[in-house]
């Protein structure tokens, strides 16, 4: 078949003005990020901060900054942040892995995987109450005497409840951190070897680790504390299944990616991702989930402020159980983060197919992260209109 002169024409004018209206939307993506980032690293004096965003599955990268400051070295979707509590959403990804294949259920005890807990008060609760944080009161962290695994089971064997299981949310590590070894101890491994070997693979997340291994140490950025001292997580009881995650943006923003479409993995995944979006308590505006916090209805920046709160991090809320479900179309789901030198958020909303990552190696308040995170997203909504 001959093609026409006039067809071929059309045909490169097509691609010019996709061109041109691909480069219009960078452009103006580049301009949000730069206003809602630029001003904050100055404000709370972040080195350096990787942003990642997805549109209709295409990621974008914009970087600031740099990611160890006695180097030089310029932050890119390779440098490897903490990403704290956001290494929460894997430790329920894998509790859902291991709860599809038959190895753990829900509504199981501790005391079934951690034999020395068997008949003590935290026995009492749930698997899905130590993830959803309503276990009865366990506390932000161990206190700072504890410093071993044995000392930490001591502490969960003396450890007395001031509310009933399910009917109180209070943020805590102790709490989702025990779901995690018990996901792990139910899939007869060890924690972090079952995050590397299990999930991370096959989500094609090749530069994500609990352990930096030392091939990857250059990418692995320095953080600063409130000293602007440069640090990096310690070791602590049942600190991989918490906050002990390290990734890039350029993982990271895959990972939203699957979240928000998982049709391309393997069935096991799939279920899993999908098991992370379901809700199990209300606590104010905010519908709990397994690592994911939902916003459903139409989210505000003011209800994603309410939700990421001190309030709600630091201090015990009423839970109210729901029928477990998934997330409704139009749900943002997100989840904050932080270590003594790193701060990060992730937010995305799967019916738009719009997702953000911020990684930053000094922690700022959750509500710089987030109102920053909204106005990013505020001008890739357009795009999936």
């Amino acid at each position: 078949m001959t093609t026409r002169p006039e067809s071929t024409a059309l045909f490169t004018l097509f691609l010019a003005c996709a061109a041109s209206a691909h480069a219009a939307d960078v452009t103006s993506i580049r301009a949000a990020v730069d206003r809602a980032v630029q001003p904050l690293m100055a404000q709370y004096g972040v080195p350096g901060l990787a942003v990642a965003v997805t549109v209709d599955g295409q990621a974008m990268f914009f970087n600031y900054g740099v990611a160890a400051k006695d180097s030089g070295k310029p932050v890119s979707e390779d440098t490897l942040f903490e990403l704290g509590s956001v290494s929460k959403t894997f430790t329920a990804t894998l509790a859902c892995h291991a709860r599809n294949l038959g190895k753990i259920a829900f509504d199981d005890h501790p005391g079934k995987y951690v034999p020395q807990l068997k008949g003590s008060a935290i026995d009492r609760a749930t698997l899905l109450d130590l993830g959803a944080y309503t276990a009865g009161g366990l506390p932000l962290q161990f206190p700072d005497e504890v410093k071993t695994d044995a000392q930490a089971l001591a502490y969960y064997r003396a450890w007395q409840p001031d509310a009933a299981p399910g009917t109180q949310r209070r943020y805590s590590n102790p709490s989702i951190g025990l779901l995690g070894r018990s996901a792990a101890l139910g899939l007869g491994a060890d924690f972090g070897a079952a995050v590397e070997r299990q999930l991370l693979p096959g989500l094609g997340m090749t530069h994500t680790y609990v352990r930096v291994p030392e091939s990857a140490m250059a990418q692995y950025a320095w953080g600063y504390n409130k000293a602007d001292k440069p640090v990096r997580v310690n070791r602590d009881p049942f600190d991989v299944e918490a906050y002990g995650i390290k990734s890039s943006s350029g993982d990271m923003i895959r990972y939203v990616q699957a979240n928000i479409d998982p049709s391309r993995l393997p069935a096991p995944l799939r279920e899993a991702l999908a098991c992370t979006h379901v809700g199990y308590f209300q606590v104010g505006e905010m519908t709990q989930g397994l690592g994911w916090e939902q916003y459903r209805g139409t989210p505000t920046l003011q209800r994603l402020l309410d939700g990421n709160s001190g309030e709600m991090s630091g201090k015990p809320n009423s839970a109210r159980k729901i029928t477990p479900d998934a997330a409704p179309p139009g749900t943002l789901l997100n989840k904050t983060g932080a270590t003594g030198g790193f701060g990060a958020y992730v937010a995305y909303v799967p019916e738009r197919k719009i997702g953000v990552v911020l990684l930053a190696n000094k922690n700022y308040p959750n509500a710089a992260k987030v109102t920053a995170a909204w106005t990013i997203l505020e001008q890739l909504a357009p795009a999936t209109h």
